[in-house]
Formats: C-alpha cells, structure tokens, sequence
C-alpha cells in the first residue's frame, strides 16, 4: 500500500524568524492521522532567517538528526560540541549529517549567523530502541558524488558503510536524480518505508513528488525512483 502525503497538507508555522513546515504532529499543529510513521516521528523542513535560531532548550529519548539543504547551522550542547576545542565544532552545512542522540538529557541551542542567507534544514526525530541512554553526538559529510542517480546509506544501526550511528532500529538513505538517473531498490515488506522528497521533482513507484511531497510505503517490495528533475530524496527503512 502506498500513500501519498502532499506538502501543502502538513501542519506550517511562520514564526517570522522561522518558517517551519511538519510532516507530523508537532508543537501547536496536532493531527490524529499524522502522529508519526513507524518509528519516525519527526520532519520538520525549517527556514532560519539570517542572525537568528532557536535558543537553549532540552530534549530527551530521542534520535535527531540535522540534514542542511542551503545555508549553515550552528550547533552547541551541553556535551561539549561547538564549544571546547577538542570536540565536533558543531557547524553543518550542506552534505554534512548530524546525529544527536538526546537519551537521559541534553541542552542544545542552533543558531544561523550567516547576516544574509536564510538556512534551509530538515530536522528529524526516530524513537530511540531504548530510553535513558547515555547522550552522545556525531557528524559527517557525505559527498554529492556519492549520492548522484542512487540511494547512499546516511544513518543506521551499526554505522554500516561510513553511516552515523542511530540508536534506533531505522536506516537513512539520500540520493540525487536528473534526467535519466534512476534507481531501484528492494525492500522488506514486513518493514515500513517513507520517501521525502527534500527539493526538486520525482517519480517514485510510479507516483508523481514535487517538493515537500512524501510517500507513505507499507507491505510494497520494491521502491523505483525515476524522472527526476533537480531531486534530492530521502529514504527511511523503519520498524513497525
């Protein structure tokens, strides 16, 4: 069963300094049929405006990754990242990928200092396989020419193929696709898949993605991506 989640339907926000669009419930936009997809419980897509962010503030049990579409994030914590020498500076920028893994507790802040660019990121969260852990934090960057007409494994369980590690039973996949690029890719159909589309346009399974779009994937066995125009797509593998 495939089901479609159109962009201008998820829940939006402008708070002048950000301008924040959720794929599922979140803050004051409160949806029955969009609590989560398996255990994925956040896509924000957020526009910082210049010289601002979100402040100090705390988060708990959950696995959230950071993914810059435009623009540059800057990143502290009570960890220790963006602050001592010695630890992550905490700044990601287009290709990078950030994991923090919020656990018992941790205090962060975000920040856009760029005075002219506006920073255009997908915040997501996936529900950690056990509570309580021990905080911790991790970032990479993955290459365009890695990602070009495929799927390149981002985050996972294991850090399988260079991935961060995610303390969740989920993997992460991005890739790029113009022209004639495309891609096929098997999956489980005991499992759920989501399909982002982060910018562009995209065929996926024969449905039509335009930017924000999303597609729902469960009991399918294969996933085809074809037709794209300036599409940067993410994949999530996900428990039940």
């Amino acid at each position: 069963m495939m089901t479609l989640r159109p962009a201008h339907e998820r829940g939006h926000a402008d708070h002048g300094w950000l301008d924040s669009w959720h794929s599922f419930s979140f803050a004051s936009y409160h949806d029955p049929a969009h609590m989560g997809f398996g255990n994925l419980r956040v896509i924000n897509e957020d526009r910082i405006a210049p010289g601002s962010g979100f402040g100090t503030h705390g988060h708990r049990d959950m696995e959230i990754i950071s993914y810059v579409l435009s623009g540059e994030l800057a990143h502290k914590d009570s960890m220790g990242n963006g602050r001592r020498a010695d630890a992550p500076s905490g700044v990601i920028r287009p290709g990078d990928v950030q994991r923090m893994s919020a656990g018992r507790g941790v205090m962060h802040s975000e920040f856009n200092h760029a005075p002219n660019e506006v920073t255009h990121f997908l915040q997501i969260w996936i529900e950690p396989r056990h509570r309580g852990i021990e905080p911790g934090y991790e970032q990479k960057h993955f290459d365009a020419a890695g990602k070009r007409g495929k799927l390149r494994l981002l985050a996972s369980d294991d850090g399988r193929d260079g991935s961060v590690t995610v303390h969740a039973d989920a993997a992460l996949y991005a890739g790029l696709f113009d022209g004639d690029e495309s891609a096929q890719w098997a999956l489980d159909p005991q499992r759920l898949a989501y399909v982002h589309l982060a910018r562009g346009t995209l065929r996926v399974n024969g449905v039509e993605l335009a930017q924000g779009d999303a597609l729902k994937l469960d009991g399918e066995s294969s996933l085809q991506l074809d037709h794209g125009h300036g599409a940067e797509v993410l994949v999530f593998d996900l428990a039940r």
